[in-house]
Parts: C-alpha cells; structure tokens; sequence
C-alpha cells in the first residue's frame, strides 16, 4: 500500500508539483472535461497550490485562476494564477473585490480539508461546514452553466449536502480518484450545469 502511495508522490516530485493531489483534479477533469481553454477558475483551499497549477495548464495563459487558502505558500505560480492568503469564512473587501474582477467563474473547485483531530465526527462536521461554504461561494460566482468540484469526507451531512447540490446543478456525481488513498474517507462531489440561484432564495426571511 504504502509504495502505491508513494507512486503519486514521487510523480509529483519528478513533474514539479508541490503535492500528489493534482492528480486527483487531473482524473476529475479526464473524467468530466470541466476545465477548457481560456475558463476562468475559483481554487478554495489552493495551498500549497497543486490544484492551481494543474487548472492553470490546461486553462491556458488566456485563462484565470483565483486561488485561495487560509494558509501560505511558497509555490511559484505562472501569470495567469492570482493566489491570495484568505479565511473563506471571513473573506475580505480585497478579496470580495478580487472575485468580482476575476469572475463570474466558468469553475470553482475545492479541495478545502479542516485540520484533522482524529474524531471521526469532528472531522467530519468540520469538512462540512468547509463544503456548505465553498457551495456557498460557488452559487454566488459561478456562470450559468459552470462546473463545482468539492472534496468532502462521507459523513452523516452528505445527503444534505447532495440534495442542495441538485438543487443548483443540472447534474451531480461522485467519483474517487484513484490517486486518493485507498484509506482515505474523502470522495469528491461534481456539479454540472449550474441553473443559477433559485428565485425563492431571494425572498428568504422576507416573512
């Protein structure tokens, strides 16, 4: 097991990625062709900045990525990918203003993870809660018809989570890349087709 892992790592290493996790995007866009030339792409929870290299390639220098994470990094990214150190549950005005400029969003992927205690439950409530608001960020800045891709850890919230997910997208898969590790409780949710925000959200709490 361990030298299956080691495949992906060592593959990092030797094609310049700062984590194996790339390959995990690179089979989700294989199997789905979310990212296209010249798209522009929200990357949550970027650090240290695998997933936005990889969109960054195949989106080309006419393409965009805003990427974010609540941590630094020391990655060194092409012109075309903007990174920001960012609490996506506080965002600030400078941020705000970059999604504004930078989008709407052809894509907003996600590969968001909460510090990990060990707790089953915490870490999963947790992962939630990183879910509902990349979901949240996603409904406000993806174009019609966008594409969202979300690692969550399965969890009792998951069905929730889907349910809202098809409310917002024509369709809604799973999928689990074989570059995860076969322990790992992460699965990765893909929404197709966004429909933009329903009306009747507009009008919540107006009662």
């Amino acid at each position: 097991m361990k030298k299956y892992r080691d495949h992906y790592f060592l593959k990092a290493k030797r094609e310049n990625y700062p984590a194996r996790s790339v390959y995990k995007l690179k089979e989700i866009d294989k199997r789905f062709g979310i990212l296209k030339q010249g798209m522009r792409v929200l990357d949550l929870g970027a650090a240290p900045g695998s997933w936005s290299l990889g969109a960054a390639e195949k989106i080309g220098p006419s393409g965009r990525v805003l990427a974010a994470d609540i941590q630094t990094t020391e990655t060194v990214f092409p012109s075309n990918v903007t990174f920001m150190q960012e609490d996506v549950f506080e965002r600030s005005a400078e941020f705000e203003q970059a999604l504004s400029e930078t989008g709407p969003f052809d894509v907003v992927i996600s590969d968001m993870a909460p510090k990990t205690t060990g707790h089953k439950f915490t870490d999963q409530a947790r992962s939630s809660n990183l879910c509902f608001e990349a979901l949240a960020v996603a409904s406000l800045h993806l174009v019609e018809g966008g594409s969202f891709v979300v690692k969550i850890f399965m969890g009792p919230d998951v069905e929730a989570y889907v349910k809202q997910m098809r409310t917002l997208f024509t369709a809604v898969k799973s999928f689990k890349p074989k570059s995860s590790r076969s322990e790992s409780k992460e699965t990765f949710y893909i929404g197709l087709g966004f429909k933009g925000l329903p009306e009747f959200s507009e009008q919540e709490g107006e009662d």
